[in-house]
């Protein structure tokens, strides 16, 4: 795969935005490894490889096992591998990343709600918007995945 576009190159003032959104994320207060394991598991649901390089290489920094990073698509399967906060951070990601087929039921938000405060439901969704804004730049301007290059 050759890279089309390095928008980080083209468009900074952009990335920029993007990145301020990214640190807003990282100062939340949300635990890094679950804000990582969401971000695994919206690259997953997208197909962006340099994102699932990304965050499966920032979990194990992080000291998540390989087993555990290797379940994250696959989560519901896991056992007790993912305690409940993850599991509805999890499910939230997904239905959150497929809003077009979704349509975010009540269902899913009483879930999660049950779960996550107001501040940090709204800081979750800040954090899978943004990875699905982020997934969408790295695969339509095929980025390379650090393990591929």
């Amino acid at each position: 795969m050759t890279q089309r576009i390095d928008y980080n190159e083209v468009a900074p003032r952009g990335m920029k935005a993007l990145a301020g959104a990214h640190v807003y994320v990282s100062q939340s207060g949300l635990a890094p490894a679950l804000v990582a394991e969401v971000n695994l598991r919206v690259s997953l649901i997208n197909g962006c490889a340099y994102c699932i390089d990304m965050h499966s290489r920032e979990l194990r920094h992080l000291g998540v096992s390989n087993e555990k990073i290797a379940l994250v698509p696959v989560w519901r399967e896991a056992g007790d591998l993912f305690d409940a906060r993850e599991k509805a951070a999890l499910a939230w990601a997904e239905t959150v990343t497929n809003v077009a087929t979704t349509g975010v039921p009540d269902t899913a938000y009483d879930a999660v709600s049950a779960h996550f405060d107001e501040k940090e439901l709204v800081d979750l969704t800040i954090a899978i918007g943004l990875m699905n804004a982020y997934n969408r730049m790295a695969i339509s301007f095929r980025s390379v995945p650090a393990a591929a290059s």
